[in-house]
């Protein structure tokens, strides 16, 4: 359906693609993986047309139906939720706005005159509309903002008023309600919660055209993928499966490039050393020039490229008090609304609780009761002896000052450490080199969220309250994230869309009902088993 052909691309002085090939067919099901900045978007903004390779060919076949979703929606505004969303619905809500024209020219006393033709055509419009399924447009429409968690009244309502947020979910809607022959989604599992992605899954698994999409969620992407195509170092590799079979396939890739490699430097050291030592000889000369001339003509192993792997140790904590928060009958409701009514909790020392629970059922409020930025209409929050907290807010981004650098911000917070053990903290969390001297004003999304995390590791806290700490990070980030959190010997209390990493740091649920707080000894891969569902939004 699209192959690019030896695409070559530059931006400024920077390679991008160099002479490199790919396919994405019927059917396929492809996850586009590389390190940030490899040129993941750039691919799709050449597929579309938004920018010509400089080199090479982008092939669509005749009559391919393309839909894009990207991260930059653009402008919304003026129409509800649900005529926003019908309205990228392809041909379909082209003829349905005719439909809708006419409509009024039939009405309209100063047309009158025109009245036959205007039924004819109407007539035809319809029958039109209706053979491409138009009356079922709205109700379709409904059922994907469901699943992508909006409740009807926010279906109704002005699509100008939703936070950028949910304007992302409306402009993902768009894309599966026009259900393309091609899908291309740019990190479609930005902005879900554990719901609204799990239903994306099943809604992906039962599309039937391709679909080549980028995502920073190894569980999402396990669950859809048939194929994976790598961009590194200028090149396309396409591997077939999922993304766990591809982490295996490219590691033993590796391991078999670094044994050829090291195979041939010993060769060439052997042939070198002969050379070396026969060279002034004439009875060796024919020999020696033999072998200087096979050298020339070998092809050689270059050794695999080294991925920046990131690793962070921490410093072990202090010792906290067995008790480390304790909630004692806590009320609290946001206007009529009643959030909680007299919870009871205790967080105990090295526990490591998520909080599950529906869009707006209370998780963000209970983990702002324990951090005590929020206070409770009734009963008390109390931290044990010896807690010393960390707390990374959905917010916390913003209060970085964007015009201090990196390393500033590092200094700024730990004047007395030293600029090595710095540099190292930043290493450690992706800034390497030059990376360090970036102002946080022009820091992404994900760069912010790691120097935040950065800041409150570095002295490590023994109780870390986490709100979404997964937004934003690369699988790359997640993966060292969980490695270093999985020998943090502190509490944990946190909240995360990523499956991945509830289950490889979870010991104990605590699940957000409108019936109250349920409590889940054992880790989120026991509530699953436990439970039969992934999350609390879904059904047996």
């Amino acid at each position: 359906m699209i192959r690019l052909d030896t695409i070559s691309k530059r931006n400024g002085h920077r390679v991008i693609f160099i002479e490199a090939s790919a396919a994405l067919l019927r059917g396929e099901k492809i996850g586009l993986v590389g390190p940030n900045g490899a040129g993941k978007t750039t691919l799709f903004r050449l597929i579309t047309g938004q920018e010509p390779p400089d080199e090479g060919q982008v092939l669509v076949d005749r009559g391919v139906s393309i839909g894009y979703f990207n991260q930059d929606v653009g402008e919304m505004d003026g129409r509800s939720v649900v005529a926003e969303v019908i309205s990228g619905a392809g041909p379909v809500a082209e003829i349905g706005a005719e439909l809708a024209e006419l409509e009024a020219a039939m009405a309209d006393p100063d047309r009158f005159d025109e009245l036959d033709t205007i039924l004819e055509r109407f007539g035809e419009v319809q029958a039109h509309f209706e053979s491409l399924g138009g009356y079922a447009l709205e109700g379709r429409a409904r059922e994907v903002l469901h699943g992508l968690g909006f409740a009807q009244s926010m279906m109704d309502g002005d699509v100008g008023r939703l936070s950028g947020g949910w304007k992302m979910r409306v402009a993902l809607a768009r894309i599966l309600l026009m259900k393309p022959d091609v899908m291309l989604l740019d990190e479609p599992s930005n902005h879900l919660d554990l719901e609204s992605l799990i239903w994306l899954e099943t809604f992906l698994g039962g599309y039937d055209g391709a679909l080549l999409m980028t995502s920073h969620d190894r569980a999402f992407m396990n669950r859809i993928i048939n194929k994976v195509i790598e961009i590194d170092g200028g090149t396309l590799t396409s591997f077939s499966g999922d993304y766990e079979f591809y982490e295996e396939q490219r590691a033993q890739n590796e391991k078999q490039q670094q044994a050829q490699f090291e195979r041939q430097q010993a060769m060439l050291a052997k042939e070198v050393a002969f050379i070396e030592r026969f060279k002034a000889r004439a009875s060796h000369a024919a020999q020696v020039q033999s072998r200087i001339k096979k050298l020339d003509k070998i092809d050689r192993v270059e050794p695999p490229k080294r991925r920046q792997t990131l690793s962070f140790t921490f410093p072990p904590a202090p010792r906290s008090g067995d008790a480390v928060a304790t909630l004692r009958g806590v009320d609290k409701r946001y206007g009529e609304r009643v959030i909680y009514r007299g919870l009871d909790l205790l967080i105990r020392r090295q526990e490591r609780a998520c909080v599950l629970g529906v869009n707006g059922a209370g998780k963000s409020t209970l983990l702002k009761l324990v951090t005590g930025t929020s206070t409770p209409d009734a009963g008390t929050v109390t931290l044990g002896g010896s807690v010393k907290m960390g707390y990374f807010a959905q917010h916390a981004m913003d209060l970085l000052d964007g015009d201090r650098t990196v390393f500033e911000s590092l200094n700024d917070a730990f004047p007395l450490a030293a600029q090595g053990s710095l540099r190292a903290l930043a290493g450690g969390f992706g800034f390497s080199g030059d990376d360090v001297d970036k102002p946080c004003r022009v820091l992404s999304g994900g760069e912010k969220a790691r120097l935040v995390m950065a800041l409150m590791l570095y002295d490590p806290p023994n109780f870390l309250v986490l709100d979404e700490p997964t937004n934003h990070l690369d699988i790359a980030t997640k993966e060292m994230l969980i490695t270093s959190l999985q020998d943090y010997e502190g509490s944990m209390l946190f909240v995360s869309h990523d499956r991945h990493f509830l289950a490889a740091l979870s010991n104990r649920v605590l699940e957000v009902t409108p019936e109250g707080l349920h409590r889940y000894e054992g880790g989120y891969s026991e509530y699953v088993a436990r439970t039969g569902r992934e999350a609390p939004g879904l059904h047996e």
